[in-house]
């Protein structure tokens, strides 16, 4: 089992990295393999034809495809379908081999673990429509935020793996980003504390649109596609 990590692709605009990696390693990998992308993926997006050719592009990579939810979603679509329990955590089924992992949650796949928190403030929600391609829900919940922090402490706040779309307070600043809206600054904080009493190996997150690392520990992804050691 072989697990790879990557970007925002929103939909099939920047969906080419993956077709051309796993076209590259024909053969090599099947549904018993992952594919995490951090967000902005378009899996429920703002167009019918837009959503149709996303899940068409996804469903025929060779793996199964995971993902955490970015600002650019029609979360209210996503948020549509039933809620299941899948190693662990709660998900959305969007499709056999397409799952969307939700906000909050740890999930034990085969020995390795993981916790998911989606979400983030869409800096153009201005040219945006409320309900058509924008929605409140890409911030989180209250609640959202208390299910995760219990779900931490459950594990005692050691997991092996952190996957977000936006990026911790400070690790958002050392790439750049330090100024922000305040409908993001919760999220943000909310993050840093995740990252300050949790003990993990690596944190993933997308939403920057670059590559770069930061303390080795902290890896904003956009056009890389990232295998787990």
């Amino acid at each position: 089992m072989s697990f790879f990590i990557t970007g925002d692709t929103h939909g099939t605009l920047d969906l080419d990295k993956a077709i051309r990696f796993f076209d590259e390693h024909d053969g090599e990998y099947s549904e018993e393999d992952y594919l995490i992308i951090c967000g902005d993926v378009g899996v429920c997006g703002f167009s019918a034809s837009g959503e149709r050719a996303t899940r068409e592009a996804l469903r025929n990579l060779p793996v199964t495809v995971l993902f955490v939810d970015g600002n650019h979603e029609h979360h209210q679509n996503l948020n549509d379908y039933p809620i299941e329990e899948w190693n662990g955590g709660k998900v959305h089924r969007i499709e056999n081999t397409i799952i969307h992992l939700m906000r909050g949650q740890v999930y034990d796949i085969n020995g390795t673990t993981f916790f998911t928190f989606g979400g983030a403030y869409s800096i153009d929600k201005y040219i945006r429509q409320e309900g058509i391609d924008w929605f409140p829900e890409e911030i989180p919940s209250r609640e959202e935020y208390e299910e995760g922090w219990r779900n931490l402490e459950k594990i005692d706040f050691q997991v092996d793996y952190i996957i977000s779309h936006t990026a911790p307070r400070e690790v958002a600043a050392a790439i750049g980003f330090g100024e922000m809206s305040d409908d993001e600054i919760e999220l943000r904080q909310y993050l840093q504390r995740v990252a300050d009493y949790t003990d993990f190996t690596a944190w993933y997150f997308g939403h920057f649109h670059q590559d770069e690392e930061v303390e080795g520990q902290f890896f904003c992804l956009y056009d890389d596609i990232i295998e787990l050691e």
